[in-house]
């Protein structure tokens, strides 16, 4: 007797099923998505058996779950979505862009702390970084997808600075920062580069970028055996720093907000 081919049906007809489910993450990235916390203190917080989904408790950050349909809790709460919020700051030079530091250094969590305290409430995280010594436009929120956007290399959002250097410069060197340069196995270089204004003995550079490597403009200079004095980010894509104070906050608004997640799409 022949051997009846295998019956196919029940796997079709389950696909449309699937198809409209929503989509299944680890909890922890499910917290980090809905603007709970980050994704590593979602991960803290199921392993210190905080968290549970449908009332069961759960001890693995990548356990899956639905979050439209599952009920997840921290200690005991029940989790919903987060309101978005958006808030810029104008960093001032010798705070580091983390929430805590080993060696004891301010952080630019203590200037959120200080201009929103209400806030305190909701996890922010910051859109990028700004080294210690850097200042300017340092953005917070708790919408990761906005703030993945932003950094991501592939979106080539403009990043625009002003940079102190050491020397007068000259149209050759600006057009070698352009060019770039080699760093082991990177490529340096700027989107553009114009010359602001000058003293006797130094220069004030506006430096384009539209791509964020670690400490990319202090790499590229260096390369030229150039130092910066000073280095203020003035703009990201159409939000500009303006006129807000060095250390203070403020909210963005829903035009902002929109502005920058169309930035350069």
């Amino acid at each position: 007797m022949a051997s009846k081919p295998p019956d196919r049906t029940s796997k079709r007809s389950a696909s449309p099923a699937r198809a409209g489910a929503t989509p299944r993450y680890g909890v922890a990235r499910v917290l980090s998505k809905l603007g709970v916390c980050s994704r590593s203190q979602g991960e803290l917080l199921v392993r210190a058996g905080r968290v549970r989904v449908n009332s069961r408790l759960v001890d693995d950050p990548e356990s899956p779950v639905d979050a439209v349909r599952d009920r997840i809790s921290v200690d005991g709460a029940a989790v919903g979505v987060v309101e978005k919020t958006y808030f810029v700051l104008n960093k001032p030079r010798g705070y580091v862009t983390s929430a805590s530091d080993e060696r004891g250094r301010d952080t630019v969590y203590a200037l959120l702390q200080e201009a929103l305290p209400a806030a305190n409430s909701s996890w922010i995280a910051p859109v990028g970084r700004l080294d210690k010594a850097s200042e300017g436009l340092l953005l917070f929120t708790n919408d990761t997808a906005w703030a993945a956007r932003l950094t991501d290399p592939a979106t080539h959002v403009d990043k625009t600075y002003h940079v102190q250097v050491d020397r007068l410069v000259d149209a050759d060197l600006i057009a070698a920062l352009v060019a770039g340069v080699a760093a082991g196995e990177e490529h340096l270089s700027a989107k553009s580069v114009r010359e602001l204004r000058r003293g006797e003995k130094n220069s004030w550079l506006e430096i384009v970028l539209d791509e964020g490597r670690n400490r990319q403009i202090r790499r590229l200079l260096s390369a030229f055996d150039i130092a910066v004095l000073r280095l203020v980010r003035v703009a990201i894509g159409p939000l500009v720093l303006g006129e807000l104070g060095k250390g203070q906050v403020r909210a963005l608004t829903p035009q902002e907000v929109a502005a920058l997640r169309g930035a350069n799409r």
